[in-house]
């Protein structure tokens, strides 16, 4: 689970600039390299200053050879979780299905169930999908009542030099280069991206957001 604290605002200046980040690389061997194994979670205001961006990336550090066959597990369902009243529990959710090609998005919604277990929020006025772009093909870009989606292969975003990073923590260094190493260089990310207004979410104050990957039981 990936988790970050994010301030919505009305205005742009009060968060202009505005990029939170959460990435682990490194899992527990139950999920490392496993399709439900999520690298990162970004959250960012929008182009549009009136959206936000979420991101979800799983299965790191695939080989550029690999990315081809890659695919969003079909047993596999990414939630975005959205806190917006400070007591760490959901009050709405996002959630990303993959089924036969394309990517399902529910929600933002209220959830009908909160914690480690979630239901599928089929019920949601706000239901999308758009077709998992290809490995290699320009980015096909969903939309849906004021929202963008997107799903697919992407570049890892992520810049971590790994080597220094572990002499650092050995006692061998005690600093990062300028610019360091890029241990992620080349290697790909399964991507899932939903832009929405900041009125779908509360529209302003802080909120607490985090991703999870749920497995069907």
């Amino acid at each position: 689970m990936k988790t970050t604290k994010i301030i919505l605002s009305a205005g742009v200046l009060a968060i202009a600039g505005f990029f939170m980040i959460a990435a682990d690389h490194i899992d527990a061997p139950a999920v490392q390299g496993g399709t439900s194994d999520i690298t990162d979670f970004y959250a960012f205001q929008g182009e549009n200053t009136d959206n936000l961006v979420f991101v979800a990336n799983v299965q790191g550090l695939l080989s550029p050879g690999a990315t081809g066959s890659a695919m969003f597990d079909e047993n596999v369902m990414v939630e975005f979780n959205i806190d917006t009243t400070g007591d760490n529990v959901e009050d709405l959710v996002i959630q990303a299905i993959p089924r036969d090609g394309k990517m399902y998005f529910f929600g933002p919604t209220a959830p009908s169930q909160t914690g480690i277990n979630s239901k599928v929020e089929t019920m949601s006025n706000n239901e999308s999908y758009v077709a998992i772009t290809p490995y290699g093909s320009n980015a096909i870009v969903g939309s849906n009542n004021g929202m963008k989606f997107f799903a697919g292969p992407r570049d890892d975003p992520f810049f971590m030099d790994f080597a220094q990073y572990s002499a650092i923590i050995g006692g061998m260094a005690s600093s990062f280069n300028n610019p360091g190493s890029d241990t992620f260089a080349g290697t790909n990310v399964m991507s899932i991206v939903v832009e929405v207004p900041k009125t779908m979410i509360g529209g302003s104050g802080t909120i607490n957001t985090w991703v999870e990957s749920k497995r069907k039981q």
